[in-house]
């Protein structure tokens, strides 16, 4: 690909990560540049890929310095020098922590982008508050109440900061696996993060943009209309209705799924952006059933619910989940914005979705905000209602907005 066709401000951030080592790096290197020591931005420019650093800048909020640290351009002693920019060694010894045990389980580029958002998180949150002793104050359970509003602070504040939805979700997913770490490993009271919604606090998760192009709901229920087999019917399900990533429900296994009780789900050890748990609004008696056949139809099952008998992992990958979302859009006729809808058309309809659900549910709580005295049914939401309540509400809402693309017989 030359770097004229390369849509910069499209791409995630593992996308860009991806880009730079398989198509910039070796450009780089027939250019004659030194890889041995960290490209300088005119190194870039000159090669054809300038367009990089805009993208970083606009979409991610990162420098192409900082975006360099990522894949594996750090300065001599970076790690063990790294300046937090805050004044707390308690906090920072916890963050030094936390990502050792990334390190030991991920790529190292991994830990670096984890470092940056940790970073401007807790200096964000000593400039509001004045202190960033963070793993003190979780430590005590007097706390609890008043840190869940000091975080809350400090996201709205990133709110300002930050641009796109997927840079705000990245952002969270970090801070809250920073705050189990806490709870788990530092003798933390309690998460103040476990009851933040993000739906709250950020109230456009997925903007309607070029950039963000999301499936409509009439588009998801031609889609389901289409499909031939249960696992066409599964792999929309899982993107759609569920908001999984593609590399999630090609690795779905038995294991990750909750399917009896009042809150059936699938549990996640860990994912790189959002909940550990997905709720299973649609789609429960059609996983039951897909168990099923599986498990009668060789006893030799893995557990998977898109098995691969070629793949040492065991079940397909991400992009043969991909291919088979593209044939049913094709068979369909779907189209988005004139293209081939994708994986993250789906996801993105999810989102847009909830976004849809949760001020649904908003509006029928101003009643209630204004018996007591509140014009801000977020209010209520948060202090008035359990946690079960607010699960509650969210899944009916939710489902309600969901029925219109899965109401219909596939």
């Amino acid at each position: 690909m030359s770097s004229e066709q390369i849509n910069w401000s499209r791409m995630s951030l593992e996308e860009l990560q991806t880009t730079w080592n398989t198509e910039v790096e070796p450009a780089l290197q027939r250019g004659g540049v030194d890889l041995d020591e960290r490209p300088t931005y005119q190194e870039v420019a000159d090669a054809g890929y300038g367009g990089i650093a805009y993208a970083l800048r606009e979409h991610h909020e990162l420098t192409l310095t900082e975006f360099l640290e990522t894949v594996g351009y750090v300065e001599p002693d970076s790690d063990e020098s790294y300046q937090w920019g805050i004044d707390d060694e308690i906090t920072i010894d916890a963050l030094e922590a936390f990502l050792r045990r990334i390190e030991n389980k991920r790529a190292e580029s991994t830990a670096r982008s984890k470092r940056y958002r940790l970073a401007t998180y807790v200096r964000l949150y000593e400039r509001i508050h004045a202190t960033a002793s963070i793993v003190d104050r979780v430590r005590d359970a007097d706390n609890q109440y008043d840190e869940l509003r000091r975080v809350e602070a400090v996201l709205y504040e990133l709110d300002d900061e930050l641009e796109s939805p997927e840079s705000k979700l990245r952002y969270l997913s970090d801070i809250r696996q920073f705050y189990r770490h806490i709870e788990t490993r530092h003798a933390g009271a309690f998460n103040p993060t476990e009851n933040v919604d993000h739906g709250e606090i950020w109230e456009q998760q997925i903007p309607d943009s070029r950039d963000n192009p999301a499936l409509s709901s009439e588009q998801v229920a031609t889609l389901y209309t289409a499909i031939e087999s249960p696992d066409e019917q599964l792999l929309v399900l899982g993107l759609c209705a569920w908001g999984l990533r593609r590399s999630e429900v090609a690795s779905l296994h038995v294991s990750q799924l909750v399917l009896e009780g009042e809150d059936p789900h699938i549990a996640f050890e860990e994912r790189k952006n959002g909940p550990g748990t997905v709720a299973l609004i649609y789609g429960v008696s059609e996983l039951a059933d897909r168990i099923d056949v599986l498990g009668s139809d060789n006893r030799e099952w893995n557990g998977y619910l898109f098995p691969s008998r070629k793949s040492s992992s065991g079940h397909v990958t991400g992009e043969t989940i991909q291919a088979r979302f593209k044939r049913v859009a094709d068979r369909a006729d779907v189209r988005v914005r004139g293209e081939r809808p994708t994986s993250k058309t789906g996801r993105r309809y999810w989102y847009t979705t909830y976004n849809q659900a949760m001020t649904d549910l908003l509006e029928n709580l101003d009643v209630i905000a204004g018996e007591q005295g509140s014009s801000d049914a977020s209010v209520v939401l948060k202090n008035y209602l359990s946690e079960a309540e607010r699960r509650k509400y969210r899944r009916e809402f939710m489902r309600e907005r969901l029925a219109k693309a899965f109401e219909v017989e596939p």
